[in-house]
């Protein structure tokens, strides 16, 4: 199991994280979400040992993991860090990248692992290419494979698909997670993107302000998001107070709604008028001004500017976040 207790870092006078604490489960998926700047890769760094904190412990298991005050060569055996960087040799095949640190001296088994990690990343026709004539998105998930090689116990990803084609992503996801699953290998992810953990997280870190703002279950952040930031980090949301959603209503209270939440009606609601519409493909994203406010909105349709509507969600989305959101 990973510690983190009470980690606190600042680049010279600049603070970038204060008392962070958190624990994962071996197996566990742990998401590291929030905006750019908010120290989540700051936080990988620290946890592989290239950063020394100013304060704080950090286990894996009953193994402290120490900064480079204490130890000049970052990582330790059972964990791998993919930065950014990809950290590739250019000069060399991508079988050799992937290779390099295997500890299999029989020539098959080295040649049966390098292939199904290659298919892994969905490139087994690349083996033999050398990695300074891949596309960056390609070098991406060399770097992947590469970290996967020796099956780490601890896996550290910094924005895993951010150089990817999206039509790659989704696939590459797919495999990547299932794989980390298959070998039971505690994985830490940090993304602005949600669509890389959503689908297979098992719980979410919100960072902001230094501070850990959020810590739970995936879905349950999701579907109950404690605010506005939170709730944005998954997609347009709203907030919006209840007497105007229900004019009925006895409360002063506000709740986040999701912009795919809202129901489009030309009898009842929400007044609201339409500013401009943006396609999504199957459905459209959008802009909209009630007499409160600036508002976001799904529709099967198309819209046109000045359109006049109403808005509706459904009452069961609005008593779970009053009953779940009692501050």
């Amino acid at each position: 199991m990973l510690r983190v207790t009470d980690v606190t870092f600042s680049y010279e006078e600049n603070l970038v994280l204060e008392d962070i604490s958190f624990s994962v489960k071996k197996g566990e998926h742990f998401g590291i979400m929030g905006e750019s700047g908010c120290g989540k890769s700051t936080l990988l760094q620290l946890i592989y040992g290239i950063l020394q904190p100013n304060k704080g412990e950090i286990y894996w298991g009953d193994s402290a993991i120490e900064g480079p005050l204490f130890s000049l060569v970052p990582g330790k055996p059972f964990m791998k860090y993919m930065s950014q960087g990809f950290d590739l040799m250019n000069v060399t095949t991508v079988a050799e990248n992937i290779g390099e640190f295997l500890t299999v001296t029989n020539k098959q088994e080295l040649q049966k692992r390098t292939k199904e990690l290659l298919e892994m990343i969905e490139m087994p026709a690349y083996g033999d290419r050398k990695v300074k004539e891949l596309s960056i998105g390609q070098q991406q998930r060399v770097a992947l494979a590469r970290a996967l090689a020796q099956e780490p116990e601890l896996l550290l990803l910094d924005e895993p698909f951010s150089h990817i084609d999206n039509f790659k992503k989704n696939s590459l996801r797919r495999n990547l997670f299932a794989y980390l699953k298959e070998k039971q290998i505690t994985c830490l992810t940090a993304t602005h993107d949600h669509q890389d953990i959503l689908p297979f997280a098992d719980r979410v870190m919100v960072l902001k302000d230094k501070k850990v703002l959020a810590d739970k279950p995936i879905m349950e952040l999701y579907r109950n998001p404690k605010d506005l930031y939170v709730a944005s980090l998954f997609g347009e949301a709203n907030w919006i107070p209840i007497e105007v959603l229900k004019s009925y209503a006895d409360t002063k209270r506000k709740i986040i709604v999701y912009a795919h939440e809202f129901k489009v009606s030309f009898n009842s609601g929400l007044a609201a008028k339409v500013i401009q519409s943006y396609s999504l493909g199957t459905h459209f994203l959008v802009k909209g001004t009630t007499s409160e406010k600036i508002v976001f909105f799904h529709s099967d349709k198309f819209l046109k500017p000045e359109t006049d509507l109403y808005l509706n969600i459904p009452l069961d989305i609005i008593n779970l976040r009053l009953r779940d959101n009692k501050e």
